[in-house]
């Protein structure tokens, strides 16, 4: 995520009362419209809602369906990124149905695989935000990713549609934000279908631990990595890094100012989202609750964060603490959004809390 420069309370203000009036406008056309809706579409005017199906409630029950559009493809290991002394990184890619349907796009991202033959933990990855004109396979997660596979875990990031070789992102600007669950959902599964149809590099087979399978998140992903935990309900020991826990969609109302329009766009399309969507449905604020009540969570939160507000995190941590969750939350005086100057301490932090949960 980039540097965060601060939205002024006047700006703020104008980005609230613009919503507002899109709100009410479909609202009140909601009201004096004859018009009963089918299920599936809008109240406003008989209007399709397509991305109803993301939300949080109906992602859980298409998730724990036993066959799904959920249930996503083989993993295949391509080309090789770097050789290393401890692992390999490899480029992977996947195919799976982003948008629920039997359309299929594919998805790659960066694997790290330890050398030897043992049997290995996995730790799923979630970067943060990075410009798709910068963007290479890996960023935003390799160097932890690095770390933990020369300690003897398989390491998974995928890059997201629109993002390395993978295949085109959804043009809806809330559509895209919402398919990074499913595309997160959907490599869970295909990594927990590897008890059954092993992860193969050429002709040699990768013993993966499926019973040992983390998830890591910064920043976005952080919030993405919560999502999975609420949307599964099962209780994958986590690490999140600086997460962005803001209620949605203050969660990027906080960053428009960073758009190269100044969110102009960004605010024309919520405005409409709002009239036809309940934006509670598609918040993690909303779903805490869901969390598996046995899952292992824990936080680092640099006190000099400038993209990340120490108060968001406080304010998750109690959250979660009031529902008795297992928390682990570490506050670092002068480390940035990134955990410098003490990333060393953090990601060895975090290594021995993966340690320490492997069953």
């Amino acid at each position: 995520m980039t540097a965060k420069i601060k939205l002024t309370g006047l700006y703020i203000f104008g980005v609230i009362v613009f919503i507002a009036i899109g709100w009410f406008a479909n609202t009140a056309y909601h009201l004096f419209s004859s018009q009963i809706p089918a299920p599936g579409w809008s109240a406003y005017g008989g209007k399709p809602r397509p991305l109803e199906k993301y939300s949080f409630e109906n992602l859980s029950q298409t998730y724990h369906q036993e066959v799904g559009p959920l249930d996503g493809g083989k993993i295949e290991i391509g080309k090789v990124i770097a050789e290393n002394v401890d692992f390999t990184s490899y480029e992977f890619s996947m195919e799976f149905s982003p948008d629920l349907s039997k359309n299929l796009k594919k998805v790659t991202g960066l694997i790290n695989i330890p050398k030897g033959t043992g049997t290995f933990p996995l730790i799923v990855m979630f970067r943060g935000y990075v410009d798709q004109e910068i963007y290479k396979i890996g960023m935003g997660t390799q160097r932890a990713g690095e770390y933990f596979a020369k300690n003897g875990f398989i390491t998974v990031a995928p890059d997201f549609l629109g993002y390395g070789s993978s295949d085109s992102e959804s043009s809806d600007i809330f559509e895209s934000r919402f398919q990074t669950y499913t595309t997160a959902l959907s490599l869970l599964n295909t990594i927990n279908a590897l008890k059954v149809y092993p992860l193969k590099r050429g002709q040699d087979h990768i013993k993966v631990d499926t019973n040992n399978v983390f998830l890591w998140g910064h920043s976005n992903g952080g919030q993405i990595a919560l999502a999975i935990l609420e949307i599964t309900g099962k209780p994958y020991p986590t690490v999140l890094w600086a997460p962005n826990s803001a209620k949605f969609p203050y969660s990027i109302i906080y960053y428009l100012d960073e758009a190269s329009d100044e969110g102009k766009l960004l605010i024309t399309k919520l405005a409409e989202f709002m009239g036809d969507y309940d934006v509670r449905n598609y918040s993690i604020k909303s779903y805490f609750e869901k969390i598996n009540p046995d899952a292992k969570i824990q936080i680092h939160q640099g006190l000099a964060d400038d993209a990340i507000p120490v108060p968001w995190t406080n304010s998750l941590v109690k959250s979660l603490s009031d529902l008795n969750l297992d928390l682990d939350y570490r506050k670092y005086s002068g480390a940035d959004h990134n955990l410098n100057p003490i990333w060393p301490q953090t990601v060895q932090n975090s290594l021995e809390f993966y340690k320490m949960n492997v069953k």
